[in-house]
């Protein structure tokens, strides 16, 4: 298996960083990668790598230093998601879902864009937040997705009313990861009023505990890959929630997400820990050296060494590109950095699924036993270019429309009409409702 050194500048790296990389490759070795086959085979939750991730202090990773967390940035957290992946795709795509909610208090906390009084109703907010993660150990998951319908294209279905003393939500979320398993779901839900139109900017953000009454989950979970992410239906009816529940004030994740858009590709470090995982048990296989398999030495047949060698120029490309991407995170980036930021996610949600097919076909048949890993690292690669909002065929489109057309043309660039761009980062007019969604 990997060492981080085999394709990372370790001098751009933070010791610490390394330490904690390093240490989850010693868990994937010694504990995720034995416990991934039965996670998946019976679409379980893997309940013991959290508690590993817990009792280690990963809950924390993207929590300021202040509130007892490690303060790594967005491209640190990438990095120890991608190393997961490697392992257990299932446990780093859940793990993703924890840490979007922790990132998007501790990011968005911090733009330019809020005044000091929306800062005033935020802090106590979010640090409420954090002493759970820390403090409690406790594991948030970030349902979004609701079926029938493309999230990014209309307001959340989920709706919340004003009622004395907070408000009442109801709705559902479809593919809710951790469901069930998680001790609060960030909720994402549109606030309605008497006579008015669901609207964008009455986006709200709820932190609704398990036990709270009218949560509900649903349905069962059976599918191709990621079998282990638990995400089956969560069900919202008259559920209460009061301002204390806010995950941000009212409007301030409107006003900050269209100018952070690098927040919603953290989806992809599973999908290159995948990517690599699967070179990997590659390149072990044809060294005949995959424990329990019989020490077969096939280095000698050209086809495959050949296929190596595509299959490593073509990881190396995903994550140089990927590793930048993330590298330049930040709110208001420029058109530029938006632009790899799109061919990244693009790069490697496609990569992960040919990466993972290629190592089959160089491996042989013998690969494709359920009893060896690569047969799952395939299906679960299948997933990552469908997932909403950045699928790959919207990644297509946005790259297309932002190297065609000007800033102020993109109102009008054709193929809009369905509003299916309006996850679109639109620069200084990123602060506009359509932006968001």
């Amino acid at each position: 298996m990997s060492e981080i050194a085999d394709y990372y500048d370790l001098s751009r790296i933070r010791p610490e960083v390394q330490n904690v990389l390093n240490r989850v490759n010693e868990l994937g070795r010694e504990r995720f990668a034995g416990r991934a086959k039965a996670v998946d085979d019976d679409a379980s939750f893997p309940v013991e790598n959290y508690r590993d991730l817990a009792d280690e202090g990963f809950l924390g990773l993207c929590i300021p230093e202040e509130f007892g967390g490690w303060g790594f940035s967005m491209s640190e957290y990438a990095m120890v998601g991608a190393e997961i992946g490697k392992y257990c795709g299932a446990t780093a795509l859940t793990f993703n879902m924890h840490n979007s909610s922790m990132a998007w208090s501790r990011f968005m906390f911090d733009m330019p864009n809020l005044t000091p009084e929306e800062k005033a109703t935020f802090a106590p907010l979010r640090e409420r937040q954090f002493r759970r993660a820390v403090a409690k150990k406790a594991i948030f998951s970030q349902p979004i997705s609701e079926g029938g319908q493309n999230w990014t294209s209309k307001p959340n279905q989920t709706q919340c009313r004003k009622v004395e003393g907070g408000w009442k939500i109801n709705g559902f979320k479809k593919f809710a990861s951790l469901a069930g398993y998680c001790d609060y779901y960030t909720i994402v839900c549109t606030e309605v009023f008497e006579g008015q139109e669901p609207r964008h900017e009455d986006t709200m953000l709820f932190v609704v505990h398990k036990d709270t009454p009218g949560l509900s989950v649903k349905g069962e979970w059976d599918p191709l890959g990621m079998r282990g992410t638990n995400s089956r239906d969560l069900i919202l009816k008259d559920v209460f929630v009061t301002a204390d529940d806010l995950l941000m004030p009212r409007g301030i994740f409107n006003k900050t997400l269209p100018n952070w858009p690098h927040m919603m590709i953290t989806l992809s470090p599973t999908y290159m820990g995948v990517a690599q995982g699967a070179y990997d048990f590659m390149v072990d296989y044809l060294k005949g050296k995959i424990p329990g398999q019989p020490p077969i030495d096939r280095r000698m047949y050209a086809t495959k060494r050949i296929a190596v060698g595509k299959m490593y120029a073509r990881l190396a490309n995903m994550r140089a590109l990927w590793w930048q991407a993330f590298g330049e995170a930040k709110g208001f980036p420029t058109k530029a950095e938006v632009l790899r930021m799109y061919a990244a996610q693009y790069n490697v949600m496609e990569g992960a699924a040919e990466m993972t097919s290629m190592a089959i076909r160089t491996c042989g048949g013998q690969s494709m036993l359920r009893s060896l890993p690569l047969e799952r690292m395939y299906r679960d690669s299948r997933c990552g270019a469908l997932m909403l909002p950045f699928t790959s065929e919207i990644m297509e489109d946005y790259l297309g429309v932002l190297a065609l057309y000007e800033m102020d043309e993109l109102d009008h660039a054709p193929g809009d009409e369905g509003g299916a761009r309006n996850s679109l980062w639109r620069g200084d007019a990123g602060s506009g409702a359509r932006a968001v969604r």
